[in-house]
């Protein structure tokens, strides 16, 4: 198989939607990488990331890597909140 090592750096403009893993939960149409899969995910504090666009589009991110990409953002209240 051949290697692809030409990556370039881009950051994420965008906000990404993500919820927790829940033990034992279907994971039909959610995709986990075989890196992940021998890494022992799903597992405890891994997310499930979904496309905005397109909320069948889901995917598992390791719990490693979220902690080390991702912070939650703050909500603001909105006038009617206050």
């Amino acid at each position: 198989m051949t290697q692809m090592n030409n990556f370039t750096q881009y950051r994420r403009s965008q906000i990404a939607e993500m919820r927790p893993y829940i033990q034992d939960e279907d994971m039909t149409g959610i995709s986990i990488s075989d890196v992940d899969v021998r890494n022992g995910s799903p597992k405890k504090g891994d997310m499930i990331a979904r496309n905005p666009q397109n909320h069948e589009d889901q995917w598992l991110v390791s719990a490693d890597y979220f902690k080390a990409n991702f912070e939650l953002i703050q909500q603001r209240k909105t006038d009617s909140e206050n």
